[in-house]
Order: structure tokens, then C-alpha cells, then sequence
């Protein structure tokens, strides 16, 4: 298929069923690290499951309300991104975003979410592209702002996850905003 090189030896990909038995690997590594943040890694729990998620955003991209991709460090599945929500109707969107502990700290994350963006304003004409995080989760904020995106606000305790009520705040940019900032690199 299609590569987009994401960093040194870092490359995004699509993320299809028959990618399923590394994806469940790369989720294994991935759980202790990201399952406070991502329920994905709840359901990832074997084989049949794996290929039940990326067959979920497989019928997601062909009903064009969402997408998944990963990223792949020297050959192994690390990360991924997403549209967790696309919506061409209103021309908005929500991108998602997790890494598996080994491959933190390389702008990978922040690279593939680039790549997501810059498709979504520039080949699908998204106005409104949305980042939603827990507000205690400060690496995926981070991102965030290193994206350039603008924290809209607080949905107080609007998310129950592991017996724990999340704030989650919702960051975003305006294809304005994105391609003045683009411009400006």
C-alpha cells in the first residue's frame, strides 16, 4: 500500500484486519502504558478482537466516518493515529493518538497527527479538526500543543473509565488557524 515516512526509520500505514496479529502484539506492549488513557487497549485482548477493531475502522472507512493508521518504527508496529470521529457533513473531525512506552519521546505521535491533519484540511476540506484528552493526561496535551491546537474548554467528569470520572478537555484547531500555522514553519 502507501508509506508517509513520520521520522527516522518511522513510517505511518494504513491499519487494516489483516494487520491483526501485530497489532495485538504491539497492544500487549502497549497496555500498562496507554490503558489509563485508551479503553481500545480493553478490548484488544486477543486475536479475535484485534481483528474486530481494525475491521470496525475498516467499515469505518468505507462508510467515511473514520480512519486508522499506524506507525511503524524500523519495522514494528509502535503507535498509531486516528479519526475516532469524521464527519464531512460538518466538515469536522476528531483525531486520537497512542505509542507503546519504547518508542515515546520521538515526535512520532506528533508527526502522524500532522500528516492526519494536513490530509483532512487540505484533500477533505475539515474546518474543525478536535483532539479530546483526559485532562490528566499530559503527554497526549502535549501533543496537543505542539500541534498548535487551542484548548476549547473542560467537559467536567464527562468520561467514566477504569472506576474513574475523566474531565476531558477538548483542544482544537480551524483550518485557518492550521494552514496560517503551516505557513509559518
Amino acid at each position: 500500500m502507501f508509506a508517509i515516512p513520520v521520522g527516522e526509520g518511522a513510517e505511518l500505514r494504513p491499519l487494516e484486519p489483516w494487520n491483526a496479529e501485530e497489532f495485538l502484539e504491539h497492544i500487549d506492549r502497549a497496555r500498562e502504558f496507554a490503558s489509563p488513557w485508551v479503553p481500545m487497549t480493553a478490548k484488544v485482548t486477543d486475536l479475535e478482537s484485534a481483528r474486530a477493531v481494525l475491521q470496525r475502522y475498516a467499515d469505518k472507512q468505507a462508510a467515511d466516518t473514520g480512519r486508522m493508521y499506524g506507525v511503524w518504527l524500523d519495522g514494528t508496529l509502535v503507535g498509531g493515529v486516528f479519526f475516532r470521529i469524521f464527519d464531512a457533513e460538518t466538515d469536522s473531525c476528531e483525531v486520537g493518538v497512542w505509542l507503546e512506552p519504547s518508542a515515546t519521546g520521538r515526535g512520532l505521535v506528533t508527526a502522524a497527527a500532522r500528516v492526519l491533519i494536513d490530509w483532512a484540511v487540505d484533500q477533505r476540506g475539515i474546518h474543525r479538526v478536535e483532539w479530546l484528552v483526559s485532562s490528566r493526561n499530559d503527554p497526549s496535551k502535549a501533543v496537543a500543543k505542539r500541534l498548535g491546537l487551542i484548548r476549547d474548554g473542560v467537559l467536567r467528569e464527562s468520561f467514566p473509565w477504569q472506576g474513574i470520572r475523566h474531565d476531558m478537555e477538548v483542544w482544537s484547531v480551524l483550518a485557518p488557524e492550521w494552514r496560517a500555522a503551516r505557513a509559518a514553519r
